[in-house]
């Protein structure tokens, strides 16, 4: 009997079903482990009610959860994933394989259930195995090598010798890119790249660049971020709410400002402010399965990041003018937080009413949205 790792990753094969459903053809294979890869996945687990087959305790990359399972030494590791294409999808597991140390037993599935699905055997030992399983799921078994010459048959970073370039494959026009979580532009048109210099994105040929985004962001590794295209989470799943205790002495609230830090962290907290449009609602779609309201300080700057968001009851949003979200967010973070990240008061009602005091001493010009 073989030993099994899996690494689920992203939304959309928990949302249609397909990952529970090769889990399960895996158990006939041996013993079968399974984590995920990345974080939009999370809330997909928590919502199909996997989190006790699909480990989704750590925040790991998904080449870190490869790595995890080949130190595990597992025989074989299957990468699971729905791509918007079969071009994303096999470009994501071509970054996954080169950015994983050595070469992991890795076999890719990709976009189940699609005409373009695929089986990938990223290292040629795993072949027999990948055809079994393309047989068996019907899928079409595809090889590393034709992968490479589709995907890279032009390389619009050779004009860039001097700088960071990495392009991205399968992104169509009008689509948000995002790098570990930001949104830092959008795409307008079908080949596009990202430059980067001294760590800092500074272009995105065919896109325009999101330039607080980029603030947000700071300075990156390019070539190891984690960079998406399109929307974080697309099904229209109805959400599940996980009843979480609550200390009745007082109350913990956090504040948070960057949508790419690990929200689920903040899962036990009994109210979280959040700054900017992108983190707001992200936070507050991952925070409503765990009855955790949100008050949002936004400045109407949003990006569709997700298909539908929901927000738990009892939150509320601040829309300001055009680039106050940021301003306002460091005041309230200085005066009601004394720059803690989490901080305990004795009533709610109290802390939302002087955070909108301290709004408007600043400015007269937002309005208050309810939940």
């Amino acid at each position: 009997m073989m030993k099994i790792g899996v690494v689920v990753h992203g939304p959309e094969i928990v949302d249609s079903g397909h990952a529970k459903q090769f889990l399960d053809l895996l158990e006939g294979y041996g013993s079968v482990r399974a984590r995920l890869g990345g974080t939009m996945g999370r809330t997909a687990v928590i919502d199909a009610h996997l989190e006790n087959k699909i480990d989704i305790s750590q925040k790991l990359f998904p080449s870190q959860s490869v790595d995890k399972f080949k130190d595990e030494n597992c025989d074989v590791i299957f990468l699971i994933n729905y791509g918007k294409s079969s071009v994303t999808g096999q470009s994501f597991g071509y970054k996954v394989y080169h950015n994983c140390q050595d070469q992991p037993p890795l076999i890719q599935m990709e976009r189940p259930g699609e005409a373009d699905g695929s089986v990938v055997p990223w290292r040629k030992d795993q072949m027999e195995l990948a055809e079994e399983i393309a047989h068996k799921m019907g899928l079409q078994l595809i090889f590393p090598d034709d992968i490479e010459k589709k995907l890279f048959p032009k390389d619009p970073c050779k004009e860039m010798p001097d700088s960071i370039c990495r392009d991205i494959a399968g992104v169509a026009p009008g689509e948000n890119i995002f790098v570990n979580g930001i949104v830092i532009g959008k795409s307008t048109s079908f080949e596009v790249a990202i430059v980067a210099e001294d760590g800092i994105i500074t272009q995105i040929i065919g896109g325009e660049l999101k330039k607080h985004g980029v603030e947000k962001l700071g300075p990156i590794k390019l070539q190891k971020a984690i960079v998406k295209t399109g929307l974080l989470r697309k099904s229209r799943v109805k959400p599940r709410i996980l009843k979480s205790k609550r200390n009745k002495e007082y109350y913990t609230i956090s504040y948070l400002n960057h949508a790419a830090e690990d929200i689920y962290r903040l899962k036990n907290a009994d109210m979280v402010v959040t700054v900017g449009d992108d983190t707001t609602l992200v936070a507050a779609d991952i925070l409503y399965r765990f009855n955790v309201p949100i008050i949002g300080i936004t400045d109407g700057d949003v990006d569709k990041v997700v298909e539908e968001g929901f927000k738990a009851e009892g939150s509320l949003v601040v829309e300001l003018e055009s680039g106050w979200d940021d301003l306002v967010g460091d005041k309230i973070f200085l005066e009601l937080f004394n720059r803690e990240e989490t901080i305990e008061i004795e009533n709610v009602e109290n802390f939302k009413s002087k955070l909108l005091q301290i709004i408007s001493n600043i400015t007269s010009q937002y309005q208050v949205k309810y939940s």
